[in-house]
């Protein structure tokens, strides 16, 4: 079932409203510590070596904890669990600060990380719901509010670390304010869990248990592993803007203020797509827009390091930034939608994997830049928009249908009022 806008049930938009604070909230809690880490590896005494790898704790607990997120949701609720993780992560980043050693530090961000984890599937999830409930693509627009959530937060981070607002003070308001904020936005989210309203749709409850017992199908694994292998592509643009954007433009001759505009053009080219990506996706279909961003992020960044200067490398990551930008959230709906999965099961798998690709790419690139040249190593980026067009067969095309609304629209309205 297809709303327009304007007659969209007031239950709806409060979710849709809800939905966006979590997504607020998750970009600019990690956001708030970042900025402060070089005062923290001061504080604790850190060499380059120890720093490197105690930072590296918060995505390993992602990563350990990421496959739990699905158990969580079931075991909650999409919106409960998004919540449950926003106030852990909010407390393992505030006790963090409080680290008298490294090994407390690294604790800490290992359990902020996992907690982390547990909230992106689950506001995703829950994401996915509100977007079942319009009958058309909203999913964008939540990634859009992340990265104003990051933007938020590093620059309250900035203003702390010029008022020179301890760590702790600092982190204890980020703490309490983005605490009280997803414990107010959990009032109106959905109600009850996505496979308790699917019941009540008259879905097939058996399904899942059909598909536990006798295997899942290799079609579903393939699809599964190219979900997963787009959203891949997509941090591996991400993270090589944000790791080696700047180091790159500086050995180009770049002046230092002028070198961090590679990285904000591709951050924000890739707020800009999300922020168009819905109604290209309603449009056009996943698969066309994921197709022409693939084509945009080899063309744009194959032709910025195929010739070589300062504003066309510039132009070359806003490009790729751009190109990305529906990437991610277009492979967790399908993963979502995938048959045969206990719920959040694809998603959680999809996201886990993910997370993969941060940790992975900036060392792959380093080796190869060592070898070579940042240069030859960013090739990597035109690399995934080739693989994107190689995959993007499993993404839905115009023609497919929203999702039916599986929550029957009376009853909920009827909550609402």
């Amino acid at each position: 079932m297809r709303f327009p806008q304007s007659s969209v049930p007031t239950m709806d938009r409060r979710a849709r409203a809800a939905v966006s604070a979590l997504f607020l909230t998750n970009g600019a809690l990690y956001a708030n510590i970042l900025p402060r880490y070089p005062e923290i590896k001061t504080a604790l005494g850190l060499d380059n070596t120890t720093y490197g790898l105690t930072v590296i704790a918060f995505p390993i607990g992602a990563i350990l904890a990421g496959l739990a997120a699905a158990a969580v949701i079931r075991r909650l609720g999409s919106a409960k669990a998004a919540v449950f993780g926003t106030v852990f992560t909010s407390l393992g980043l505030l006790a963090a600060g409080f680290a008298p050693n490294v090994w407390v530090f690294a604790a800490f961000l290992l359990i902020g990380g996992g907690m982390d984890a547990i909230t992106d599937v689950a506001q995703n999830a829950h994401g996915l719901r509100v977007q079942r409930r319009y009958g058309r693509s909203i999913l964008n627009s939540f990634h859009a509010v992340w990265s104003i959530g990051a933007v938020l937060g590093g620059a309250m981070a900035a203003a702390a670390i010029a008022l020179h607002l301890p760590i702790v003070i600092h982190l204890t308001i980020s703490a309490i304010l983005f605490g009280l904020a997803s414990l107010t936005a959990l009032r109106f989210c959905l109600p009850g869990r996505a496979e308790e309203q699917d019941e009540k749709a008259g879905a097939d409850p058996d399904a899942a248990r059909v598909a536990r017992r006798f295997g899942i199908s290799p079609r579903i694994v393939f699809t599964l592993t190219a979900l997963t292998l787009i959203a891949i592509t997509g941090t591996i643009v991400e993270d090589a803007g944000f790791t080696w954007a700047t180091l790159y433009l500086t050995s180009l001759g770049s002046p230092a203020a002028l070198a961090a505009t590679g990285f904000i053009a591709l951050v924000g080219a890739q707020f800009v797509g999300r922020l168009l990506g819905d109604g290209l996706v309603d449009r056009f279909g996943q698969r066309a827009v994921a197709r022409t961003g693939g084509v945009i992020v080899a063309v744009g960044m194959g032709l910025a390091l195929a010739f070589p200067t300062v504003p066309g490398t510039i132009v070359g990551f806003a490009a790729a930034g751009f190109g990305v930008a529906t990437l991610v959230p277009a492979a967790m709906h399908e993963a979502d939608e995938l048959p045969g999965l206990r719920h959040g099961t694809g998603l959680t798998v999809v996201s886990w994997l993910m997370r993969l690709g941060f940790l992975l790419s900036p060392p792959v690139v380093g080796m190869i830049a060592d070898a070579t040249s940042i240069r030859i190593g960013l090739i990597l980026i035109p690399i995934a928009g080739v693989a994107v067009l190689l995959l993007v067969g499993v993404l839905r095309g115009r023609t497919a249908k929203q999702p039916s609304c599986p929550e029957p629209v009376a009853s909920l309205a009827g909550k609402a009022s």
